[in-house]
């Protein structure tokens, strides 16, 4: 039941172990055949999830990197000096354009969830307070840093957003501040709408309250530097240079097109990066001292990024960030032309929201014509006032004419079939179901009841699915999705 559209799982491969080893060429045409299913990660059509550059040279020297440093195990640097080298190559690189220098310091991570996590328990351990720390952020932020403040033992406070930008609430956030406060957060941009929160405003109060100040620029990050000062745009300060910020976090796998498990997590000091780190000896193995949430990991990921920031440049990131940002901002132009949708506030980024103020016209049904189109628009539900929407990540290769075309078919096709139609007692059931007490095999056959098929049937109508779901309160969608993934995992299909 995601928000997102869905594949029809593909026919499972065999679990058990085979007693003697298959073919090198069996194994990968088995692998070829699970993957028939899957997203395509190049060309564009997919506005989320995936970043291309529409450079095959680029893309294919980051995976030889990536396998050269396959096997290289990032546990232990001293082992291994070459991840120390890299690391600090590629953190240095990512510094200078935030705000720092090659002295700043920083830890390389698997994605911007880690790095936030980082982020979050240097504020906690560096600030100790009586009672349940706080961590104070915007409706926006992302939920990593829920997820973060739930692992990490944090009591979030939420602020609100501006209704007309969805900007964070500078006021709102000096409103919620009180001794229990370790960590502020804003975003550079907020992903949902793509719009920059006021960064200088919030780290000024959270400095003034000698708080710590994180900035979330996992998708921004490796964007807005290239578009400052390009066709006379400019970029708000947002990084490690205004005063009161004290962390922030970027991923490279997003617009840096590195390959997936590339993130960068910046300080202010030697100090606050420090508490990031974790070290134990209180046993008889060998002595444990981790940069990271992972211990042993593979140190493919970082070689991989590092090769794709050489082989790009400046000059490259340059010339992707300003084609990423026409095709966002003929995107834009091209959906007021289009009756019924309009864009979602001011988007500083390639990001770009799209709702529909006419009940006739349906996003969720508007996704599942542009899927049937070969287009991917990520569903993003309604939330405290905020509408429902389609969200576009573009890049460079986005055929933005072809989207358009594409969309506007989707938004036609959508207002003649109209909303789906979701039984009210549906909705009153799902909201009073014992999820606790049901099997996954329960559930799944509660799925199927509504439509959604897990066994290789049709594919379910998402509209539908998302439409259950946007009418229940954020409680009960979390649980309803716990379910499902939990099922899609299982043997219950």
């Amino acid at each position: 039941m995601p928000s997102e559209s869905t594949q029809s799982t593909p026919v499972l491969p065999e679990t058990a172990l085979p007693e003697s080893g298959r073919p090198a060429d069996a194994v990968l045409a088995e692998l070829a055949r699970l993957r028939e299913g899957d997203l395509p990660v190049r060309g564009g059509k997919v506005t989320a999830y995936v970043y291309d550059t529409g450079r095959d040279a680029v893309h294919d020297l980051a995976a030889t990197a990536h396998r050269e440093l396959l096997e290289v195990n990032c546990l232990d640097p001293t082992a291994f000096p070459s991840i120390v080298a890299l690391e600090r190559a590629v953190v240095a690189a990512v510094a200078a354009r935030l705000g720092g220098d090659a002295g700043t310091p920083g830890v390389f991570t698997s994605g911007g969830t880690e790095s936030i996590m980082l982020a979050v328990k240097a504020a906690r351990d560096a600030r100790p307070v009586e009672g349940r720390p706080e961590l104070v952020l915007p409706s926006t932020a992302h939920p990593a840093f829920r997820k973060a403040a739930h692992y990490l033992g944090l009591e979030v406070v939420t602020v609100p957003v501006d209704p007309e930008t969805f900007r964070a609430d500078a006021e709102a956030t000096r409103a919620a501040l009180t001794p229990r406060t370790v960590l502020v957060v804003c975003s550079a941009p907020s992903y949902p709408q793509g719009v920059l929160d006021p960064v200088e405003e919030i780290a000024a109060i959270a400095a003034g309250a000698g708080v710590l100040c994180h900035v979330d620029a996992c998708v921004g990050g490796w964007v807005l530097p290239f578009l400052d000062g390009a066709d006379g745009r400019e970029v708000p300060p947002f990084d490690l240079s205004v005063p009161g910020v004290t962390s922030l976090s970027c991923d490279l796998h997003k617009y840096g097109y590195a390959p997936k498990g590339a993130s960068v997590v910046l300080f202010a000091d030697e100090a606050l990066r420090r508490r990031a780190y974790y070290a134990s000896a209180e046993w008889p193995g060998y002595t444990v001292i981790n940069s990271t949430v992972q211990s042993s990991r593979s140190a493919g990921p970082l070689a991989a990024a590092w090769a794709t920031l050489r082989a790009l440049g400046a000059d490259g990131y340059r010339e992707l960030a300003a084609s990423a940002m026409a095709a966002a901002d003929r995107l834009r132009a091209g959906v007021a032309e289009i009756p019924g949708l309009r864009v979602l506030g001011d988007p500083a980024v390639p990001l770009v929201a799209v709702t529909s103020d006419d009940p006739a016209l349906d996003v969720f049904v508007v996704a599942d014509e542009a899927r049937a189109r070969g287009w991917f628009f990520q569903p993003q539900l309604s939330h405290q006032g905020i509408p429902a929407n389609l969200h576009f990540t573009l890049t460079g290769v986005t055929d933005v004419e072809a989207l358009l075309e594409a969309l506007a078919e989707a938004a036609e096709a959508a207002r003649a079939v109209g909303p789906p139609d979701v039984p009210s007692d549906l909705v009153d059931a799902l909201r009073s179901l014992d999820l606790d007490g049901m099997t996954d095999a329960d559930f799944a056959g509660l799925l199927s009841a509504v439509g959604v098929q897990l066994d290789g049937g049709a594919e379910p109508e998402m509209a539908f699915v998302n439409t259950v779901l946007d009418a229940l309160p954020a409680a009960t969608r979390e649980g309803l999705l716990v379910r499902f993934l939990s099922v899609l995992y299982s043997d219950a299909l």
